[in-house]
């Protein structure tokens, strides 16, 4: 009886292990510290900012491994962390001029030094996670009070504006202070008793979410407009969510692979940037709040004029990118939390670049009747940006905000439109796909703060992998050592066996772009005892078979066979402790079950497969007397 192997499972095999050995291969190249510099208002990098950056470090005597311009972004690579500092240190002070500065993002970060020829084959490092490439973890806490008080807000305005339309007269329309644990409130103030009611039937029509209770306040009739307890949860869930998706658009600005930014609770962010360190940055990014707002532009009077400061009543001096001066009216149409969705696309009449724009039913109301007035007529988005930043104050670190206001886009009004419209003028579709991200969730829905912060130094991040992988090497030592001395050449088999399962393991998680962590090394290191398990039931089922006479080939073979229902039934058990892990766990405990979960599985391929094909090619063709085990 010989023992072989149908070609096609040899050739399974051989691809197996050749795309095993070429996935895994970028992650023997490591990282670079680098200086990543984009636009902040979503074009490309020029190539004169390559220029400048050149002749800065040639005249600062700083060595620079590559400076490249990819997907519009600038990065230069370093051959140590000291360049790297010293590199930041000279942009900040030479490169931009000061008006410039606010138009690029400069930030510190660790590049992988792939290849370019194994990255235009996909062929991606895996990511590390913050605990293995350092970096920053913050803890943010959306502030409840302001949503709540935003939207009670919005509902005093339309409240207002639809008593007008209904020409019901009313005394007032106050907004109550948020107090914790009580609902959003609006109070309005009537003359009658019939004033109330009337505005009772349009409000409850218009509102029906809201809770409508009549008072008195000194002799006169009120009326609470209340919100329900489930809208107040929407409100607060809406938040949250609007506020994650706004900060993993902003974390694109450090160029983060693989940043994690999740719920924690009720009202807390969890935001981890693997790989940045530049804390401060990062901090002034995530923590800015910006809010959109359309205008009409003020036509009916000189803006030259109100640049040198006769700024008309009504109206309000604004400047564009390039400083040029825009005169608005002081009335907003819309702000950003009014527009539910936008997409970048092409005019169907000019072919130029537009956005494409959708209101809710407030924004669309208010909307449609400003542009029916105003056709022909221009009207602007402005962008307004709060930025906190740490400023030396007689030698003390002091948080300042500084506002930004700038008009991002001037258009002319074609026609009347409500719930959706587009905006055009737009330089490119690039500006144009860019201003889309940032109407649909370039604002914070409310604000947020940071309550903790943790930061894990690039030094300490390489201790961990140094650790991690020593650790690993060892008891993979270990027990090739102890599988030579027990096993003899079949020991070797294991070996080889075991050594390409954990190259197919890393290959696997490069491939899916998984992020590792200390507990993924820890499920690496368990697998390697998982795969070398299967191995010694395969070998001691040999050995029983030689015991009760059986020929060498015919206790291989049955060795392999008869241990496979063994080595599914235990594996299967852990894959599906892995799988619950995975599917209940979060964070850490996840990255330890998909380590786990893909070990399992190239255990069994390299285990059995592998370990078979090596066993048939040494002992296959031979009659065999007794066996090296």
């Amino acid at each position: 009886m010989m023992n072989h192997y149908p070609l096609w499972k040899n050739l399974l095999i051989i691809v197996a292990i050749l795309v095993g050995a070429f996935y895994s291969l970028p992650n023997l190249f490591g990282e670079d510290p680098a200086i990543q510099i984009s636009s902040t208002r979503g074009t490309a990098v020029e190539l004169a900012v390559q220029g400048d950056l050149e002749a800065l470090l040639q005249r600062q005597q700083i060595t620079a491994k590559s400076i490249t311009i990819f997907e519009g972004k600038l990065m230069a690579r370093f051959a140590n962390t000291d360049d790297q500092i010293k590199a930041k240190a000279a942009i900040d002070a030479e490169l931009f001029k000061e008006a410039d500065k606010r138009s690029f993002s400069v930030a510190l970060n660790l590049a992988p030094a792939t290849p370019a020829w194994l990255s235009s084959l996909n062929a991606l490092p895996m990511y590390l996670g913050l605990d293995l490439r350092g970096g920053v973890h913050f803890l943010m806490e959306v502030d409840m009070r302001a949503a709540i008080g935003q939207a009670v807000e919005r509902y005093s305005s339309d409240i207002r504006t639809l008593l007008r339309e209904k020409k019901i007269r009313y005394v007032g329309v106050d907004r109550q202070p948020y107090v914790e644990g009580q609902r959003g409130t609006v109070e309005i103030t009537f003359s009658t008793s019939e004033e109330r009611a009337a505005a009772r039937s349009e409000i409850g029509k218009e509102y029906p979410r809201l809770e409508l209770n009549d008072a008195d306040n000194g002799g006169k009739p009120v009326m609470t407009a209340r919100l329900s307890e489930n809208e107040e949860r929407e409100v607060r869930d809406f938040a949250v969510k609007q506020n994650i998706t706004t900060l993993r658009n902003r974390v694109n600005e450090l160029g983060v692979a693989e940043p994690v930014i999740q719920q924690q609770g009720k009202d807390r962010i969890v935001v981890q940037l693997p790989g940045v360190q530049d804390t401060a940055r990062a901090k002034e990014i995530l923590g800015a709040t910006a809010t959109l707002e359309y205008r009409l532009v003020d036509t009916e009077h000189d803006v030259q004029a109100a640049a040198e400061g006769r700024i008309p009543a009504g109206a309000q001096l604004y400047r564009e990118r390039n400083g040029t001066p825009v005169l608005l009216k002081r009335g907003v149409i819309v702000t950003g939390d009014q527009i539910t969705d936008a997409a970048s696309g092409m005019d169907s009449q000019s072919g130029q670049p537009a956005v494409f724009v959708s209101l809710d039913g407030k924004g669309a109301r208010k909307m449609g009747e400003t542009t029916r007035e105003n056709i022909g007529k221009p009207m602007a988005v402005v962008y307004i940006e709060n930025l906190v930043e740490t400023k030396m104050v007689d030698g003390v670190p002091t948080k300042m905000t500084r506002k930004v206001e700038e008009v991002i886009n001037v258009a002319t009004i074609r026609d009347a439109f409500s719930k959706r419209f587009q905006t055009t003028g737009l330089d490119s579709t690039t500006e144009a796909h860019n201003l889309a991200l940032l109407l649909r969730a370039g604002a914070l829905a409310a604000p947020i703060q940071i309550v903790e912060e943790r930061t894990v130094g690039p030094s300490l991040g390489a201790e961990n992998i140094t650790k991690g992988f020593n650790s690993t090497l060892i008891g993979f030592a270990l027990i090739v050592a102890f599988m030579a001395m027990y096993y003899r050449v079949f020991g070797a088999i294991s070996s080889v066996a075991l050594f390409v399962n954990m190259m197919l393991l890393v290959a696997l998680l490069s491939m899916l772009q998984a992020t590792l962590t200390l507990p993924g090394i820890a499920g690496i290191a368990l697998t390697i005892g998982m795969a070398i398990d299967a191995n010694v039931l395969i070998y001691e089922r040999i050995r029983e078979e030689l015991r009760v006479g059986n020929t060498p080939q015919a206790a291989i073979h049955a060795g392999y066979d008869r241990a496979w229902d063994t080595i599914l039934d235990s594996n299967l058990t852990t894959l599906i402790a892995g799988v619950a892990l995975f599917l209940l766990g979060s964070g850490p405990v996840r990255g330890f079950a998909v380590t786990l979960c893909l070990g399992i599985l190239t255990s069994m391929f390299s285990a059995v497969m592998v370990s078979r094909a090596l066993t048939n090619l040494i002992y296959g063709g031979r009659k065999l007397n007794k066996l090296a085990i």
